[in-house]
Order: structure tokens, then C-alpha cells, then sequence
């Protein structure tokens, strides 16, 4: 007799119970339908990519945690996220797209890298990117926090911030102190200011640059005040710098044109001490936090990029987009209690044989799904009490039973499961009861 294998789920891949699945697929339709609510087109391209094609891109820990294999001559990879497919998408078919061209992707994406709690090796992705060619209005940019804010109040959020931050800001004062070569390490101190504190962000800094340039640093991340005050702030600062110029003029607009797209000015503010991603970026950067939960660090994060498609082709193309991370939001959100899964089943009947009458259920079955209504039928030879606790058990707030009487009288008996209350009544009747039709 051969020996059984242990089932066992690889360690950083999530699997849900059905209930979990319901709550997930409900919140990735919202998200879809929020995206396309903006004008974005789907897009859906291959798991499997070419390695060099996939590989053009990346470098240091990306490409060590990059799947890669292959099969009979073909060197082969899995996509480690949704934008390196999104610039070979737009360079290949680049004649049959119109631009700006917006789309949007929401599918899994695979890296090798530890799994730890909330951080899984094959993951959801739902990302919004709006691609230009040659140039991409500031206007763009404003539109993004619109579609975040809409997001997650679709959502069922109400108190969270979307924070923006500008990388001509701080490009123009590392020019300004010529700090250009130390950018990187600075940027990495800046961003764990949330984790060790002002103090110890200014302490590291101490031990690369001088005093008088940390001081510089530290007054720009420690600008205070609403969105108008930072603003003044910042002029008051009198770097002449053209980049940091640029990025002041770019940050005003995108402040006046967020407010135009009708987010509320409580839902974003500038965080001049977003530093995250910021060797990508090179314009407007955004990242957002559930305010109640700011431990769960940014739920939808992303950014401006001046080139999408450098490494396949000689066209500018610059964008602007955000991703969710939905598999580790998902994680998150439940095991924070913040949300729940309740929903067993998506029914909204079910129907229950008490006879061998299969036709009948058929039938009825039939016109319910006519009328858009979700419906199971429950065959099985069991008593009807265990049929009504399975329907409890899923949640489903209306049951048919049909019967032998039922059968012979050409009629059904409705349950409210919710209520407890029956009525027998013709199949027509018993239908407007279920659409909540009072006659």
C-alpha cells in the first residue's frame, strides 16, 4: 500500500478558509472597481516572463530573490512584481496604445525572500500606473491621492493619511551641501525616523556629515504645521537650489489639484521625512496609513518616475502610480481584529429537498439565478433540522423547502432565517418576499 503524503502548504503562500476567500474577493473587487471608476484599463500579463527580459531591471537583493528556472532551452522567471511587466508591456505594443495610457493590474507576484508574519513569498498586487510619452502632467500626480482616498473609504475606512513627499526636495538640498554621493545613506537614516526617533536619526547622520549640514537636514524633516504652513516653511528655508525649486513649485500644484479632485484636506498632508523607495522615484511620493494603526507602516504606497521604460527602449516614458500590497494589508487588517469574516457562504437562498422531486428544485433554482439571486441546493438525505443548522451555519438568510405537500400543492415554503418566520405560499409570492417586495 503506498504510503500517504502529509498535505502541507509551502512556507510564505497564503491559503484561506472560505469564509477568509469571500472577505478578500470582496475587497479586491472594491479595489477593481475603484480603479476602473478612473478611467484605468485591465491589463493582466504573463506569471511566467522571459529571465532576461524580467531581469533588465534588476540587481542586488531583487534578483536573489528572483524565481527563476528553466525549461528544455528557454531561461525562465517568475514576475517579482507588476511594474518591470507593465515597461515591456507598453515598449511592445507602444504603436497600439494610446497615451497617456492608464491601466491597472491586480494579480500575484512571487519573490524568494524569508517569510516572516504578514509577508508572504507569492503575494497580491494592485497597482494603478499612469504612463506618458515623452512627458506626464503634474496633474497626474494629484489624481492619485484621489483614487487612494476613494479606495479605502470604498474600503470602509474613514481615518487614515495620505502622505506626500517631493525627491526633488531633498535632491536639491544634497545638491545645495554637495552631498550628492552620501544621498543614499541618508536617505536610509531619514527613513527609520519613525523607528529609532529624531535624536538618533541626527546622531547617525553626525557620523557622515558635518554638524552644520545635519542641522540643515534636521530643520528641513522637522518642518511642522498644516499643509500651507510647510509650505511657507520650506520657501523660508531660501535654498536657491533649481531642483528644489522645481520640487516646491511641483508640490504647490499637487496640493491645489488634489483638493480640486475633492479629497478632503484631513485625508493628506506633506511628510517631508518619506524617504522610502526614494532611489526610484524621482518626483511626487506618496504613502498611506490607517491613522488608528500606524504600526502596520503604509497600506498603499508609490510614486513619479521620470523613465519607465529605460532598459527596453530609447523613449521617454515617465509615470506615476501606487500599489497595495493586498495579501499583507489582508493579513494584517485580520489579525488586528480590524476586520472580520463572517460571510460562510455567497447564497442568498438555499433550497432544501424533503423528497425525491429533484425537478422541482432544478426549476426553482433556475428562475432565482434568473433573477441574479445566488443559490445551492442541499440534496442530501438528512433530517430538516440538520439542513436548516447547515444554512445557519453559512449564514443564508432565505430557505425554500420543498416537500411532498409542497410538490402536490404546486407551492413552497419560505424561511427567514434571520427572523425564524414561514410562509407557504405559490413560488411567485415567495419570490417578492425574497426581493423584499411588500405588496
Amino acid at each position: 500500500m503506498k504510503e500517504k503524503v502529509k498535505p502541507k502548504t509551502l512556507p510564505g503562500f497564503m491559503e484561506l478558509l472560505p469564509n477568509e476567500q469571500i472577505l478578500f474577493n470582496k475587497m479586491k473587487e472594491i479595489i477593481q472597481k475603484t480603479y476602473e471608476k478612473y478611467g484605468f484599463l485591465p491589463l493582466d500579463t504573463p506569471i511566467i516572463e522571459d529571465a532576461n527580459v524580467l531581469l533588465a531591471k534588476a540587481g542586488g537583493e531583487t534578483e536573489k530573490q528572483i524565481y527563476r528556472f528553466e525549461k528544455g532551452e528557454n531561461d525562465l522567471a517568475l514576475r517579482f512584481d507588476l511594474t518591470v511587466p507593465l515597461a515591456k508591456y507598453v515598449t511592445e505594443y507602444y504603436d497600439k496604445l494610446s497615451f497617456p495610457f492608464k491601466r491597472y493590474q491586480i494579480g500575484k507576484v512571487y519573490r524568494g525572500e524569508k517569510p516572516q508574519r504578514g509577508r508572504y513569498r507569492e503575494f497580491y498586487q494592485c497597482d494603478v500606473d499612469i504612463i506618458g510619452d515623452g512627458k506626464l502632467s503634474i496633474i497626474n500626480d494629484a489624481e492619485i491621492p484621489a483614487i487612494i482616498y476613494h479606495t479605502f473609504q470604498n474600503l470602509g475606512f474613514d481615518d487614515f493619511t495620505i502622505c506626500i513627499n517631493n525627491r526633488k526636495l531633498l535632491n536639491g538640498i544634497f545638491l545645495s551641501m554637495q552631498l550628492e554621493k552620501e544621498s543614499t545613506e541618508i536617505l536610509r537614516v531619514i527613513d527609520k525616523i519613525d523607528k529609532i526617533g529624531v535624536e538618533e536619526v541626527k546622531h547617525e547622520l553626525q557620523k557622515q556629515i558635518d554638524i552644520e549640514k545635519v542641522e540643515t537636514m534636521m530643520k528641513f524633516i522637522a518642518i511642522d504645521g498644516n499643509n500651507a504652513q510647510k509650505i511657507q516653511a520650506l520657501e523660508e528655508l531660501n535654498i536657491s537650489n533649481e531642483v528644489f525649486q522645481e520640487g516646491l513649485e511641483e508640490l504647490k500644484q499637487l496640493l491645489k489639484f488634489i483638493t480640486i479632485f475633492g479629497v478632503p484636506e484631513n485625508y493628506f498632508q506633506i511628510d517631508l521625512t518619506i524617504a522610502r523607495g526614494l532611489d526610484y522615484y524621482t518626483g511626487t511620493v506618496y504613502e498611506t496609513f490607517l491613522n488608528s494603526y500606524r504600526e502596520l507602516g503604509s497600506v498603499c504606497s508609490g510614486g513619479r518616475y521620470d523613465n519607465l521604460a529605460e532598459y527596453y527602449t530609447d523613449r521617454k516614458m515617465p509615470g506615476v502610480g501606487i500599489s497595495i500590497g493586498l495579501s499583507r494589508l489582508f493579513y494584517q487588517l485580520m489579525e488586528h481584529k480590524i476586520i472580520s469574516a463572517d460571510n460562510q457562504s455567497i447564497s442568498d437562498v438555499l433550497i432544501v429537498s424533503m423528497t425525491n422531486h429533484y425537478e422541482m428544485c432544478a426549476d426553482i433554482a433556475r428562475k432565482l439565478r434568473d433573477e441574479d439571486f445566488n443559490v445551492q441546493i442541499n440534496i442530501e438525505e438528512q433530517k430538516l433540522g440538520k439542513k436548516l443548522k447547515y444554512a445557519d451555519h453559512l449564514n443564508v438568510k432565505y430557505v425554500i423547502i420543498i416537500g411532498e405537500d409542497e410538490v402536490k400543492n404546486n407551492v413552497v415554503t419560505l424561511k427567514d432565517m434571520v427572523t425564524g418566520e414561514q410562509k407557504t405560499a405559490p413560488f411567485e409570492e415567495a419570490i417578492k418576499l425574497i426581493k423584499g417586495i411588500d405588496e
